[in-house]
């Protein structure tokens, strides 16, 4: 595939994230894929094969966005409970944000989609169980360092990160200002720090 196709393929997922995760898979036609995209049906066809796959061509495009998102702030830290508090801490300003929905694309997804839809709502299960590796997986690398309890569940830790950070979005996506929702994700982000032993304050 050359870089101009490459590029083009990008820039069609990007539009396609924004269409779905605004208006969701069901109400998506295939006249506003086209407008979307710029597009005429057989090159959508040809490139995606057809809603379903783009929808889960797109899926697997914004996990790895918010993937590489959440790496970039734990690169900064030598902690990885400091990264996860720091990552609360800039959700908490999602609100000032220009996006498409608050809510997470992958949460809207799994609340929507049904039976019909069975291989995108396994590949939306699959992708939120990444994400909850990578949490678990942070809280157990806390535990190799010595700053976080061996005594305690690093998957349980993992799981209630994820929940947290589900439901502060959805907040988010309530008529709440941004100082509620910064307010919160402080309170989380205090939560994981309050988690390191021994520590002298950073």
């Amino acid at each position: 595939m050359s870089r101009t196709t490459l590029y083009n393929r990008h820039e069609a997922l990007e539009r396609a994230i924004q269409l779905f995760w605004q208006k969701g898979f069901h109400a998506t036609s295939l006249k506003d894929i086209e407008q979307a995209l710029d597009m005429r049906p057989g090159s959508i066809y040809a490139a995606f094969g057809n809603k379903d796959g783009l929808f889960q061509e797109a899926l697997d495009y914004y996990a790895q966005a918010a993937i590489k998102e959440l790496e970039r702030i734990l690169s900064n830290y030598e902690s990885p409970l400091l990264g996860l508090a720091a990552y609360m801490r800039q959700l908490g300003g999602i609100r000032e944000k220009n996006l498409p929905s608050r809510a997470c694309m992958l949460v809207k997804s799994l609340l929507e989609l049904g039976a019909r839809e069975q291989l995108a709502l396994e590949k939306v299960e699959k992708l939120l169980a990444g994400m909850e590796t990578r949490f678990v997986e942070c809280f157990a690398h806390a535990q190799q360092l010595g700053e976080l309890d061996n005594q305690l569940d690093a998957v349980r830790l993992g799981r209630r990160l994820q929940a947290e950070i589900m439901g502060i979005r959805a907040f988010a996506q309530r008529d709440v200002d941004s100082v509620a929702v910064q307010a919160v994700a402080e309170d989380i982000a205090s939560s994981i720090e309050a988690l390191r032993k021994g520590m002298v304050a950073d």
